[in-house]
């Protein structure tokens, strides 16, 4: 054997030697890609389902959504119309309301302020009466 054929098979066993050091990391980092692929099967399988429920679940909330649209619409058509019947309450009845009100005001005054004027003369008279007899 030549110092060629030495090398060479020295050389050989190295390179045998570095595959087999590489091969096993090479194993692990295919085990780790296998168990990647498996979790992102699952997840993805896990997904689906939850995904169904939620667009379910939207599908509701949309159709509650134009529940509450319909509803609140109504609300401002009621609200439109109550405000119009009250203008045209306070217009129709507003002015002889408060009229009647002054009037009767008026009057409760008047009663009270002879009632108050009769007073002060009986107490007039009765004071004149009492002076006269003594």
């Amino acid at each position: 054997m030549s110092a060629g054929e030495i090398a060479g098979v020295v050389a050989a066993g190295a390179f045998v030697l570095l595959v087999i050091f590489l091969a096993f990391p090479l194993m692990k980092l295919g085990r780790v890609l296998d168990e990647a692929t498996l979790t992102i099967r699952a997840t993805r399988e896990g997904t689906e389902p939850l995904l169904a429920s939620a667009q379910t679940t939207i599908t509701s909330v949309n159709s509650q959504l134009d529940n509450v649209d319909a509803i609140s619409k109504d609300v401002a058509n009621m609200t439109t119309n109550a405000a119009a019947l009250t203008s045209i309450v306070s217009s129709t009845l507003g002015g002889p309301l408060i009229k009647i009100a002054a009037f009767s005001y008026g009057v409760r005054r008047t009663i009270s302020n002879r009632r108050d004027e009769e007073a002060v003369d009986a107490a007039r008279r009765s004071r004149r009466a009492s002076r006269r007899s003594k």
